[in-house]
């Protein structure tokens, strides 16, 4: 039996036109490294971001970073980053996503990722590493410095493990390098995300000996900004079902297909110092004040979400 091509760069011109990325990735640069890239991300944020460039242009490139295994990267970097976003719903949809330009396992690559953060092109950092990520007590959301993985990057003990020891060593290496101002942007289920992300940061200035933690918080107050966003997009998992359709819709295999619905919105508080896509472009609201969208969202979607697994839990189920 003859072996199926795999998705990369040198696929591309055999697929339909609908298919193809709506930009040219090999003319992408990387303006943006994201923290956590799973399937949401890589079905919302990086969507938006695509679409943005091709009404707008930027060098808006993404490097995805995975925190805690090397799946995705496996995934994708034999596939030059790209994959498919099959798109469920009255009708099915396909195309394949180019925004996605780099790809590192911070476990193994934590030099790398260190470069990127201080690296003058890097004028945005995105998040979903899920509320755990942040190592934060969620009742005062201050940062739990007894946290092993938090107390060894606050010690200096070899490269950072733990997100917010990521971003702080890595904003110090940006200071140091005076490579100019940065946005890092929380695009995770946390009620002021922009807020929590930024008392953390200071949270882990604050923990370091004066010397060093006092000229870094002061360099972060005046060059980074922490503005929040709200995300909303359905991503289930994707099932051995949904690669082989995808297989058989392009004619090679994706071993990094997303599944999603049409709905999506991202409301993002429009706080950027050194640039941001075009987000409106492709339909995202920017706005200088997320809470209204926030509290709509937790109230009417996870709300209901969770009220039905409580009474299905009561029921029995």
């Amino acid at each position: 039996m003859t072996a199926v091509a795999r998705l990369d760069l040198d696929a591309l011109p055999g697929l339909a036109a609908a298919q193809r990325p709506l930009v040219d990735p090999r003319s992408l640069g990387t303006g943006i490294v994201h923290l956590g890239i799973g399937a949401f991300h890589r079905a919302h944020q990086a969507v938006f971001t695509e679409e943005a460039v091709a009404a707008a242009g930027g060098d808006w490139g993404i490097c995805g970073v995975s925190q805690r295994s090397r799946g995705v990267v496996d995934q994708l970097r034999p596939q030059d980053g790209l994959y498919s976003v099959l798109e469920r719903g009255e009708r099915t949809s396909l195309r394949v996503a180019g925004a996605v330009r780099d790809l590192l396992f911070a476990a193994e690559e934590g030099e790398r990722l260190q470069a990127l953060l201080a690296a003058p092109t890097t004028r945005l950092v995105t998040l979903t590493v899920t509320e755990k990520g942040y190592r934060h007590d969620p009742a005062t959301g201050r940062l739990r410095r007894a946290d092993p993985d938090v107390a060894a990057d606050l010690a200096g003990e070899g490269l950072p493990r733990t997100v917010v020891g990521q971003l702080a060593r890595g904003l110090a290496a940006r200071r140091a390098a005076d490579a100019g101002p940065v946005t890092l942007l929380s695009c995770d289920n946390l009620p002021a995300n922009g807020a929590v992300l930024r008392g953390l940061v200071g949270d882990f200035c604050a923990a370091l000996p004066a010397a060093e933690g006092e000229p870094l918080a002061a360099w972060i107050a005046e060059s980074v900004r922490f503005p929040s966003s709200m995300v909303d997009r359905i991503v289930p998992a994707t099932t051995d079902d949904d690669r082989a359709e995808v297989a058989r819709l392009l004619g090679c295999d994706d071993h990094g297909v997303v599944v999603t619905e049409p709905f999506r919105q991202w409301v993002v508080e429009d706080d950027f110092p050194g640039g941001r896509p075009a987000w409106e472009r492709a339909g995202a609201v920017l706005t200088g004040d997320v809470a209204p969208y926030e509290a709509m969202k937790l109230r009417l979607l996870n709300g209901s979400h969770s009220t039905l697994a409580y009474l299905g839990a009561l029921a029995g189920h």
